[in-house]
């Protein structure tokens, strides 16, 4: 990973700001998170977090998941991540290779709220296998961009469960 500065930076911001707006958009009552994919300075894919075709029947969102097993999605909707993908392969998936995904969530007022440590494996392997080069998250500390296979082997390691002593 490396936090980005200078033109990258600046680059990443105004894509970060187009992810920020799509999440405004999401249908989730538990996050409001958006993603916008980017190859050679254009929008590829573009999505927001919400039931299957955005359909208010299929939500769940607010069901209790306490007793879900560990593995378990514990949401009823599509990822954002997920809907810029399926985007990008309906326009063109060759398009996919060597692109960079932007995510982001935003809070009530639609500002960004800043990411957390990668963790989502199901994102990390489909952005993988269809050549989705980068994400970039901003945290705290900046704007990173990780090589999608670093993002996916620390999604993986985030979500090990600590041995019982």
């Amino acid at each position: 990973m490396k936090f980005l500065t200078g033109a990258e930076e600046k680059e990443a911001r105004k894509w970060m700001e187009e992810a920020r707006r799509t999440a405004t958009e999401a249908l989730c009552f538990r996050a409001k998170c958006g993603a916008v994919i980017i190859k050679d300075g254009d929008i590829i894919g573009r999505g927001y977090n919400a039931p299957p075709l955005n359909k208010e029947e299929e939500r769940r969102c607010l069901d209790d998941c306490s007793s879900c097993k560990v593995n378990h999605d514990k949401t009823c909707c599509i990822h954002a991540e997920w809907r810029a993908i399926i985007e990008a392969l309906k326009n063109n998936s060759k398009k996919l290779k060597k692109s960079k995904l932007y995510f982001t969530r935003v809070d009530e007022e639609e500002n960004i709220k800043k990411s957390g440590k990668p963790y989502c494996t199901v994102c990390s392997r489909l952005a993988l296998d269809v050549g989705v080069a980068e994400f970039v998250l901003w945290h705290e500390e900046g704007i990173c961009a990780y090589p999608t296979s670093e993002y996916n082997e620390l999604s993986y390691e985030y979500n090990k469960v600590e041995p019982v002593l």
